[in-house]
């Protein structure tokens, strides 16, 4: 005949049933290469990638936005929230020890007084003093106390991903706007060239017209000209300042407090950048991690949820004393052993649905968690379609700048000279302007372009 199966071997047995879960598995097979052509073989560390641009200026932006942001501190407060979790979710695991001191006086106030009081006529007053040292324990039969420690933990670092991920969303909005700022600075500048040229354009004009050999209508189109690019410059002025404002709020302060270098916008410069491979954005990104973690802790919630619909045992003890004096309070000791045994007969069906709610719930993160994945593969993706047209267009418009400055000056002396209308003049000068704005524009492009590969990669980031 075989042993009966002790208490403790079942415990040992259920324990182990209960362990936590493996990894998740997304169930997706990550592409071996990037479709969009990239530089295999560079090799460049993206942990503090913004020091790759070359600029002090962005260097300091970076850390000012470390200690001031707003969105930051709370993301690292609920960081600290989800570690409070984490400690009273694990508390079950251990007894639980009160200890308590009673002192009670009884006073019959007038009256023979009744069966249920302790005073009467004869003794009107009655004293008592206790103390008492209590420990309750539910045993964990089925990893549901467990599975629920387990789920803090894995959202307390879910939470902490999540702090990442906004740290690096702040950083890499801080450098995109910096260079927004700069680049604007550089669109003003031009604008102030432009008009500059226009009106000596314009004066031009009006010594040919007053010597007669100009039209009043050549005065007009140019005085035009000049007209379109005085509105220019309060225009990309503004745009300027806005950028400043969405900079100083990145960092957490007015945009009275913002102070900055006299930093060019062509001293900016961008690195080649390694992406490697698909596969190793899964321990990259911290928003995959954080969604991750996020189905794991659902996955220990079903487990809790299955728990709650078996018996639960519990074992109490307590020791304590009592007496009428308080001298005499540790004189008569007792103790008291107490196991409970709890199950779940009839609720309506709410623990089922709790349930099946902990099971839809882990299915939603899960098609969340590829989500994650997948949107991770296309951002990288996306930034390096970028900048291969980026680097494309930026070849062609050069050319494309060089010709426009060459047209204009050639144009300007024919007009000079008496050889060239004006039409072909207003013609080259809008190209002109047209070729060093775009210009600006395509530089700033390209850089934030290099922005969102280093968010798209992580930024450095690494699971740990």
């Amino acid at each position: 005949m075989k042993a009966p199966l002790s208490l403790l071997t079942l415990c040992v047995l259920l324990s182990a049933c209960a362990s936590p879960d493996p990894r998740p598995d997304s169930g997706l097979q990550p592409p071996p290469a990037w479709q969009s052509a990239h530089s295999e073989n560079a090799v460049l560390s993206n942990a503090r990638w913004w020091t790759h641009f070359g600029s002090p200026q962005l260097d300091q932006l970076i850390e000012q936005a470390r200690v001031g942001s707003y969105d930051l501190s709370a993301a690292l407060a609920r960081v600290r929230q989800a570690r409070a979790t984490t400690v009273i979710a694990g508390g079950s695991l251990l007894p639980e020890v009160k200890a308590a001191m009673n002192a009670n006086r009884q006073k019959l106030m007038r009256g023979d007084g009744y069966s249920q009081l302790d005073a009467d006529d004869s003794n009107k007053a009655v004293d008592y003093f206790d103390a008492s040292l209590s420990a309750s324990y539910e045993i964990d039969f089925w990893g549901g106390q467990r599975a629920s420690r387990d789920s803090a933990q894995f959202g307390l670092r879910a939470s902490e991903f999540d702090r990442d991920t906004v740290e690096l969303t702040l950083l890499s909005a801080v450098a995109s706007t910096y260079a927004q700022a700069l680049s604007l600075q550089e669109q003003h500048r031009i604008a102030q060239l432009n008009l500059a040229n226009a009106q000596k354009v314009l004066n031009l004009v009006k010594t040919r017209f007053d010597a007669g050999s100009a039209t009043a209508l050549e005065l007009a189109q140019q005085k035009s000209l000049v007209a379109a690019q005085q509105r220019q410059l309060p225009l990309v002025q503004q745009q300027a300042e806005e950028a400043r404002i969405t900079l100083a709020a990145l960092l957490g302060r007015p945009v009275q407090a913002l102070k900055l270098d006299d930093q060019r916008f062509d001293q900016l410069s961008w690195p080649v950048i390694g992406a490697g491979v698909p596969s190793d954005l899964l321990n990259r990104r911290p928003d995959i991690a954080r969604a991750e973690a996020q189905l794991a802790a659902a996955r220990a919630d079903v487990t809790v949820a299955r728990a709650k619909m078996l018996p639960t045992v519990t074992l109490s003890a307590q020791i304590g004393s009592g007496a009428d004096t308080f001298n005499d309070v540790l004189r008569s000791p007792f103790y008291n052993l107490t196991a409970g045994l709890v199950a779940p007969i009839f609720n309506n069906g709410r623990l089922s649905a709790e349930r099946d709610k902990a099971t839809a719930r882990q299915e939603e993160l899960l098609e969340t968690y590829r989500g994650a994945i997948i949107n991770g593969f296309a951002d990288v993706e996306k930034a390096l379609t970028g900048i291969r047209g980026l680097d494309a267009q930026r070849q062609w418009q050069s050319e494309e700048l060089n010709q426009a400055q060459t047209a204009f000056d050639i144009a300007q002396s024919r007009y000079q000279a008496g050889a060239e209308d004006l039409l072909t003049v207003l013609e080259t000068q809008r190209t002109l302007y047209a070729a060093q704005d775009l210009n600006v524009q395509l530089r700033l492009s390209r850089l934030q372009a290099s922005i969102a590969l280093y968010k798209a990669l992580g930024g450095g980031w690494q699971v740990l």
